[in-house]
């Protein structure tokens, strides 16, 4: 390139000796030209260096696919993709769920050496590592391994659960228990499946079924495969909207003597909780809820109440839990939920819907085939026949149970429906109580980490005007979370998810002050509302994770 610049200088000079014309204007244009097309070669010499380093972190990811977990098909995080056109260099396909980085970013311990010798990474032919020293000798590296509680440890980036070997939560390891158990008879785990309400819904509108009735055929089918006992969440999401409806109202009154009382965040969101918890830390924590996920309310009713009235130990039951959420296997891997004494996990497992869609095709099964068989009622109000739900979001509905507790509770007022004012987008919706021309309550559901950031920088401003937020890192909540069934082939996603939002819809609500059966498990398990029992095992701590600043000893 620089000989070709050199060359049109040269012919530059010689063309201004020879020719006739000596005037002013011609020279002017010889030079715009020449300027012109130096530009075009710098342009040129860029747009080939940016091509290399695209071609040459395109190889770079190929090579390390051996080296990396498959990440799930989830369309909801997409790649960052370049493409040329026009001559334009453009990032396109972009959304505002944060994926996680091709490699995890975990700063490794270096063990300082003596001298100042450097050592360089080299990718063989055969796609393994290893590490050359400046005297031309090699070391073959091992792979690292990261465990799920390193990752929720790690500040290094925001959602990691997609990215990260889960070994101990897949549906392999539940084959593997049932195997056990069948091997073994003398040492058998009592298997427990809590299915949650927005699994049950993706299923039922892969299958075409009613969600009532993919749920009694889930029920058969994992019988079938030998579990124990098949709950519904629904049940243990009573509990948390009951809670959260308390806490509320506790932190409502007291807002005036504690400024972080609210607004109140919620916490069934564990993406959400991971990425406060790594990202504002010690700011933001006060404002969560500390009511537990409906998922961990059933780990604690399961390991707790259930094994007391089986007279088992806790660390006899296997409990797995059937979630639309891969960032539900980082919740249950969370250290706050371990017991210690028992020496066991209230959630061994979590298998999300698409994984429940593997189990059954792995087995050559239909779920249309599978014969039905009612939901055990140890964690129901209702008889096994049927199924329950609670009004509001796909998500859970606390913005709705709490907004009509709290106005009844602090204001005497009576609200039978709940008018949603859409702001930036249909994930930013909020919804106010008014008197007088005062407003009481100012309410919001908060979805996508587009709106979540814009949520907190209003926080840090001091510029928020919600007494309570609904919270979910997934764009529409949690019946488009990652691990719901993928559409087939052609089919619409968007169509997808209005197909399973109305099945979710179509159970039955049921108010959580009119379940009998909870208000029962109250007074008989934990003594009543309030108590210390009650708060130990229904609601939980947040942890500020701190930033890590060391980076790799090694250079790529």
């Amino acid at each position: 390139m620089c000989f070709c610049v050199f060359f049109l200088q040269v012919g530059y000079q010689t063309f201004i000796s020879q020719c006739s014309l000596n005037g002013d204007g011609l020279v002017a244009v010889l030079r715009l030209l020449r300027l012109c097309f130096c530009r075009m070669i710098i342009f040129y010499i860029h747009v080939v260096r940016v091509l290399r380093l695209c071609r040459n972190a395109a190889t770079r990811r190929e090579n390390m696919a051996d080296l990396r977990p498959r990440s799930h098909n989830n369309k909801r995080s997409r790649q960052r993709v370049c493409s040329l056109t026009g001559g334009v260099l453009q990032l396109t396909d972009l959304d505002d769920f944060i994926t996680p980085s091709q490699e995890c970013v975990k700063p490794v311990k270096v063990e300082k050496k003596q001298g100042k010798s450097v050592a360089k990474i080299q990718i063989e032919d055969d796609g393994s590592y290893v590490q050359v020293n400046q005297d031309g000798g090699k070391q073959k590296l091992e792979k690292a391994k990261i465990t799920l509680n390193d990752c929720l440890a790690c500040s290094g980036c925001i959602t990691s659960a997609e990215s990260v070997l889960i070994t101990q939560q897949s549906h392999e390891e539940l084959f593997k228990v049932l195997r056990n158990n069948k091997d073994n008879a003398t040492e058998q785990k009592v298997v427990v499946v809590s299915v949650s309400p927005q699994s049950r819904a993706s299923l039922a509108a892969s299958y075409d079924l009613s969600s009532s009735e993919a749920g009694r055929r889930l029920t058969s089918f994992f019988k079938g495969l030998g579990v124990h006992h098949v709950f519904d969440t629904s049940y243990s999401r009573t509990f948390s909207l009951l809670e959260s409806q308390r806490e509320f109202v506790e932190r409502f009154q007291r807002k005036e003597q504690d400024s972080k009382c609210l607004p109140m965040l919620t916490s069934a969101c564990p993406g959400w909780i991971c990425y406060a918890e790594k990202t504002h830390g010690e700011f933001v924590l006060p404002y969560i809820s500390t009511t537990r996920s409906p998922q961990q309310m059933m780990g604690s009713l399961v390991k707790g109440y259930y094994a007391e009235q089986q007279g088992i130990s806790p660390r006899q039951i296997y409990h797995v839990a059937v979630m639309p959420c891969f960032d539900k296997k980082l919740e249950a891997s969370r250290s706050d939920f371990y017991l210690e004494t028992a020496e066991t996990r209230e959630v061994d497992c979590v298998i999300t819907s698409g994984e429940v869609q593997k189990m059954l095709e792995e087995k050559n099964v239909s779920l249309n085939d599978v014969e039905p068989a009612p939901l055990d009622t140890m964690f129901s109000s209702v008889s096994g026949d049927d199924f329950l739900n609670h009004a509001g979001s796909g998500s859970g509905g606390y913005l709705h149970h709490v907004f009509t507790y709290a106005a009844k509770q602090l204001f005497g007022e009576e609200v039978k429906e709940l008018t949603y004012k859409t702001l930036r987008n249909k994930d930013f919706q909020e919804v106010t109580l008014e008197k007088d021309g005062k407003v009481l309550l100012c309410f919001a559901s908060t979805y996508g980490f587009r709106n979540i950031q814009n949520l907190v920088q209003k926080l840090k401003r001091g510029k928020s005007p919600y007494d309570f937020v609904e919270v979910m890192a997934c764009p529409s909540g949690c019946l488009n979370g990652g691990g719901q069934v993928k559409p087939r082939p052609g089919q619409n996603p968007k169509e997808l998810l209005q197909k399973v939002e109305a099945l979710y819809k179509s159970e039955r609500p049921l108010s959580p002050e009119d379940d009998a059966q909870v208000a029962e498990l109250y007074q008989i398990w934990l003594g009543s509302v309030g108590e210390e029992r009650a708060r130990e095992l229904l609601h939980t701590q947040y942890h500020t994770v701190e930033k890590m600043t060391n980076g790799l000893a090694m250079k790529w």
